[in-house]
C-alpha cells in the first residue's frame, strides 16, 4: 500500500472545523489575496506542499499543532491536538501514565 500523504486531509479538516474559506485562510497567514485561494486549494488537493514554515502559520492560525498535519491515523490526530492543549506538567503525567503501561 503507498504512502498517503496526510497534509491535504489534515489541512482541509481542520480548515472547515474553524469555518474558514480557502481564500480566508490564505490572506490570514499573509498569502497574497489574489493568489491566496488557488495556493490553498493546491495544498488541499495535494498538489503542491507548503514548506513548513508556511504550514506553521496555518497550523497557528487554525489552532492546530504542527504535528497534526502530519498523523496518518484519525486517532493520533486528535491526540495531538488534545495534548498540545495540556500544561507541560499535565504531558509530564500523561508520559509517565502511558511509560508505566507500557511495562506490562
Amino acid at each position: 500500500m503507498a504512502f498517503q500523504n496526510p497534509i491535504p486531509v489534515r489541512l482541509k479538516e481542520a480548515r472547515k472545523k474553524v469555518k474558514l474559506s480557502q481564500k480566508a485562510l490564505g490572506v490570514r497567514i499573509g498569502m497574497d489575496e489574489g493568489s491566496a485561494s488557488a495556493r490553498m486549494n493546491q495544498y488541499e488537493k495535494g498538489k503542491h506542499a507548503p514548506d513548513i514554515q508556511t504550514l506553521k502559520l496555518i497550523a497557528d492560525e487554525l489552532g492546530v499543532p504542527l504535528n497534526y498535519f502530519f498523523c496518518q491515523e484519525e486517532s493520533s490526530a486528535k491526540l495531538a491536538c488534545l495534548i498540545a492543549k495540556l500544561s507541560e506538567e499535565q504531558r509530564l503525567e500523561l508520559i509517565n501514565t502511558l511509560s508505566d503501561l507500557g511495562e506490562d
